[in-house]
């Protein structure tokens, strides 16, 4: 009877590790109780502090505001050379400024990449990695039925598999949660994963943002050789005024 009992236990131990009892929507629901128990994050309306340490060494500050129920976001990056660039998207509407200014020089433009289209593609890129997992809501994200059970740096994760539909996303996106927690801990994309391209992101400490837990630090890696890239540091979170 102890034999038997023990046995069980083990691979009661082993299913709640592998995630055999769990599906794709049941472990990202479990994901997203973790990190927005208050499912706040369509209501988001804050300002984010980003330190963004290049692997040269150099550092660069941002600020950015999100205030996602009035579809708005503005960047505000400060550079080494004293140049300030601000991005702001309005619904429909794009600002674009330099030092302060609107007017705004063909040569400047191309030097800073200052666009609307450039605009779009920064807004989408941080409501979309500072609102994961929650994004994985999103329509036109096709997630693989199937929990895997992957060790990556020596640790055991339930990963979900997210492609996206033709015209929203083009790579394939693994995420990494911890079979405990089901803290949302790396993430990892491919072009083309025969080539084993694209890059991972490990994400390490959490930042209370307005009842969420966000990520505070995420540092970016190259799957094919394991070079970092930079890392980017959620210093600070306040509401909007």
């Amino acid at each position: 009877m102890k034999r038997f009992l023990l046995t069980m236990i083990v691979m009661v131990g082993l299913q709640t590790v592998t995630g055999q009892d769990l599906t794709s929507t049941q472990l990202l629901d479990k994901a997203i109780a973790y990190h927005d128990p208050n499912q706040l994050w369509n209501l988001f309306a804050g300002k984010l502090f980003i330190t963004l340490q290049y692997a040269d060494g150099k550092e660069r500050q941002s600020e950015i505001e999100i205030n996602l129920p009035k579809e708005y976001f503005k960047i505000t990056t400060f550079r080494e050379d004293d140049i300030v660039l601000e991005l702001m998207v309005e619904k429909n509407d794009c600002t674009l400024k330099l030092n302060g200014e609107t007017t705004i020089s063909d040569e400047d433009r191309k030097t800073y990449r200052l666009s609307c289209e450039q605009a779009l593609k920064t807004k989408d890129y941080y409501t979309y990695l500072y609102g994961l997992p929650m994004k994985l809501k999103d329509p036109g994200t096709i997630i693989d039925p199937n929990v895997e059970t992957k060790t990556f740096k020596g640790k055991e994760y339930l990963v979900l598999k997210v492609n996206y539909e033709e015209g929203i996303g083009k790579d394939t996106w693994y995420f990494y949660f911890d079979p405990t927690t089901y803290a949302m801990e790396v993430y990892q994309f491919y072009h083309d994963e025969s080539k084993n391209d694209g890059e991972y992101i490990l994400l390490s400490d959490v930042e209370n943002v307005a009842s969420m837990k966000i990520p505070k630090t995420r540092a970016w890696y190259t799957n094919s050789d394991d070079r970092l890239l930079g890392i980017d540091i959620l210093t600070k979170a306040e509401p909007l005024k």
